[in-house]
Parts: structure tokens; C-alpha cells; sequence
């Protein structure tokens, strides 16, 4: 079983993951039944940002219930993000939004996806095993635990004093 981590680490971890993963599982009601669904992301200004048709499952719950849990990673390290979700035009994404989504992805979900659901996180859990699980919480009412600009302050503040000619 890995080393717990820091509570500075997952959350340093969990903003990489955040930041390079592709994919996420996405799950949604209408107050009846649950959907779960896989979709691409983007991660941009403290939103995830995913690209769907109003029609679907997913669109439909949205207008109802205005909340999701999204996942990233597997089973032994995963990332579990619940927050408040909006269901918009794809016409809304903004310039840089769009850049950075066919940087990641490849595609300009305009032209596939009618709309764009951004999720505002509100809690964040991360964990790897069983000796993380006491640990895990590390964003509460939408704040985070420790703050990630410190973390990666510090991060390349330890990488310049190692590596002065960087």
C-alpha cells in the first residue's frame, strides 16, 4: 500500500489530475433516476467544463436538478468532485475555453455538442487506498482546504533553490 500523502500533496495531485486528465465520469439525476455518463472535460478557472447535447439523459437532469458528482481515476485513485452544474448554449464558451478544448481534446465541441455544462466545485474528495480514506476531504463550501497557488508557489520555489540555473 503507497505512503498517505500530505493533505498539500493531494491537493497538488488533485489540480494535476484536474488539469491533464482527459475524462471523467459524470453522474446526474432528475430526482428519480440516477444517469452516469463518461465525458471529456476541461478544467478552466475553478470549473469543469463538459460539452453534451440538451437532449440526453444528462441535459435533462440538469434542468431539473441542478447538481453533479463527477470522478476521476480508478477505484485506487480517484478524485470525487460534487458541485453546482449549469446547462448553457455551446455558443457560450469563450475564446480561451475553446482553445484550450481542441488544444486537449482535438475537437470544437460546437460542432458536435448544443451545450456546455460548467460545474462549480463545492466539495472535494481525494484518496488512493484505505489509509487516505480519514484524510480525503479537500475542498469544503467550495474553498479549499489548502490553497493551491501556495502549493505550487512553494513547488517551484523548492525547484529553483534545487535547480538555481532554471
Amino acid at each position: 500500500m503507497p505512503e498517505v500523502r500530505s493533505p498539500s500533496q493531494r491537493v497538488a495531485d488533485t489540480c494535476r489530475r484536474l488539469d491533464s486528465d482527459a475524462d471523467a465520469w459524470v453522474a446526474t439525476t432528475n430526482g428519480d433516476m440516477p444517469w452516469l455518463v463518461p465525458l471529456s472535460f476541461l478544467w478552466h478557472q475553478g470549473e469543469l467544463v463538459f460539452a453534451t447535447d440538451a437532449s440526453t439523459p444528462t441535459g435533462k437532469n440538469l434542468a431539473v436538478v441542478s447538481r453533479a458528482r463527477v470522478a476521476l481515476g480508478d477505484t485506487r485513485d480517484v478524485v470525487v468532485v460534487e458541485g453546482e452544474a449549469t446547462l448553457g448554449p455551446s455558443t457560450d464558451l469563450t475564446a480561451d475555453e475553446l482553445r484550450l478544448y481542441q488544444s486537449k481534446h482535438g475537437s470544437d465541441p460546437r460542432t458536435w455538442a448544443d451545450s456546455v455544462i460548467r460545474v462549480r466545485p463545492i466539495r472535494i474528495q481525494a484518496w488512493r487506498e484505505e489509509n487516505e480514506l480519514a484524510g480525503r476531504l479537500l475542498m469544503r463550501d467550495g474553498l479549499w482546504l489548502q490553497n493551491p497557488e501556495d502549493l505550487w508557489k512553494e513547488r517551484d520555489e523548492r525547484d529553483r533553490d534545487r535547480h538555481p540555473s532554471r
